[in-house]
């Protein structure tokens, strides 16, 4: 019987040679072909698809293997090839006037992994209702997909190869103004995790005094120095000690596929990732004096509800993953929108977490305070009534046995306080969330994307963080 291919968070990912194979990936492209053929009318279908992907094992001929299955579809493809961004993938969906994208990457998974992400004609991820339209016509085996090979699909002019970054650097310096972040004198790192950013701050802030060094700035699909790379601790810890020997006044982050944004401070300190989607939206409401709704994951900061409240805008909470934040933020027209693991989207550009631009508003923010991170985050403290610590805890699912008896546990549960602060109420949108009276909250739920249970917590007493993740870890079963 064939391989069952379950699409998650953005797609499909998997593990190489084990069950993300060629065929795989091509019965993945065939359901997407289908898929647009029987949601858009023919005209539309022939604006095409963009195909790109990052620099995993095998990245330029999965990206091949797509386009020459979705050519013989007689769907054009508009092709960059791999070791392209994320963002820059997403953005050529609008630049082109495609009906869509397929991106080969695994973003933050073990280098063990690949994925096959899907987006929809303004970029943006594709509501769970689109993926499982996908899911239910991928065909159960070859025989129902149809392939052309790389070179014919060119000469039939169906497969065009093209460069992405014209477009997409003259959509940033419409977004930002990089000639003062050039001139302001800045050092700064970059830590592009071996990943599809490496070159691309370095070449947009050139050409004046300030000086960018990039770490992990070539191809190597193991991720040396890290386990993964998600730009989170442990794996960020040596592009910030790479950034503290160079004094640099930030160190800016990015995941394998350049969707996410990380930052370290002028001490080679990490600024967790809620902390940054915190200053995303004071840089947006404070400084640039800009007005519109906030979109938020359900396990990401207090501090932006704080933030809606100060200054008048609405805020709207959606489940974990982009394929719930972005068509909210298109339904609303959202500023910014985001979520815990570091994604942060912008409303001027596309509907995507973009971790160039990310990186680049952060500077942005620098220069027009004349504040460095540390600085910078005393700010936002004043705003939202002090420091707010947060955490998280993966922990691997033993079996689906322990995954269902966790679920029974997680469903029974009614806390009447966690850690001494009594639980206001309990949130089953996408997981488990307990709210509690400082308005800080404990969250547990599965992960969309890995084989894992997710412990996160959030609250303004510092001293009751491992606590409240305690709290919750005991809840779901898990032993220390």
């Amino acid at each position: 019987m064939a391989f069952k291919i379950k699409f998650g968070t953005d797609g499909w990912r998997g593990k190489i040679a084990e069950d993300y194979t060629f065929d795989n990936v091509r019965r993945c492209a065939q359901g997407f072909a289908d898929y647009l053929k029987a949601t858009y009318a023919p005209e539309l279908v022939q604006q095409g698809v963009v195909v790109g992907g990052d620099r995993r094992f095998g990245a330029e001929d999965f990206t091949a293997a797509v386009a020459e299955v979705l050519a013989a579809n007689d769907i054009p493809v508009h092709f960059t090839g791999f070791s392209t961004p994320t963002p820059v993938i997403s953005y050529s969906v609008v630049a082109r006037n495609a009906i869509g994208a397929v991106n080969i990457t695994a973003s933050h998974n073990p280098p063990s992994d690949n994925g096959f992400k899907v987006r929809d004609p303004q970029g943006g991820a594709i509501a769970p209702s689109g993926l499982k339209a996908i899911e239910a016509r991928i065909p159960d085996d070859m025989a129902g997909v149809k392939r052309m090979k790389f070179d014919d699909g060119v000469d039939a002019g169906l497969i065009m190869p093209f460069d992405p970054k014209p477009a997409y650097v003259a959509q940033i310096e419409k977004l930002v103004d990089l000639q003062p972040i050039r001139d302001a004198g800045l050092t700064v790192a970059v830590e592009p995790m071996w990943g599809n950013g490496a070159g691309w701050l370095s070449e947009l802030l050139a050409g004046g005094s300030t000086h960018v060094f990039e770490t992990h700035a070539e191809r190597n699909p193991i991720f040396p120095e890290m386990k993964r790379p998600e730009p989170i601790p442990p794996n960020v810890d040596a592009g910030l000690a790479f950034g503290k020997a160079r004094h640099a006044d930030a160190i800016c982050i990015m995941d394998g596929d350049a969707d996410r944004c990380g930052l370290g401070d002028e001490n080679g300190q990490f600024v967790d990732q809620l902390r940054v989607f915190g200053l995303l939206a004071m840089y947006f409401l404070d400084i640039r004096g800009e007005r519109g709704p906030i979109v938020k994951s359900l396990n990401t900061t207090t501090m932006l509800n704080k933030l809606a409240a100060k200054f008048d805008v609405p805020i709207y909470e959606t489940g974990v993953g982009f394929k719930y934040i972005a068509p909210k933020m298109q339904e609303v027209h959202a500023m910014i929108g985001g979520e815990e693991s570091g994604g942060y989207a912008f409303g001027a550009h596309i509907p995507e977490r973009d971790g160039i631009l990310g990186n680049l508003f952060l500077l942005d923010l620098m220069v027009k305070t004349g504040l460095k991170p540390a600085q910078l985050l005393d700010r936002l403290f004043e705003m939202v009534g002090g420091p707010h610590y947060y955490h998280r805890i993966d922990t691997p699912l033993e079996s689906n046995e322990f995954k269902e008896e966790a679920q029974k546990r997680l469903d029974a549960a009614q806390p009447q306080t966690i850690a001494g602060l009594k639980v206001m109420e309990k949130v089953t949108i996408d997981g488990y969330k307990f709210v509690m009276e400082d308005g800080g909250w404990l969250t547990i739920r599965f992960s969309g994307t890995e084989p894992l249970i997710r412990v996160y917590a959030e609250t303004t007493h510092g001293d009751k963080l491992n606590a409240i993740l305690d709290a919750g870890l005991q809840m779901a079963g898990i032993e220390k």
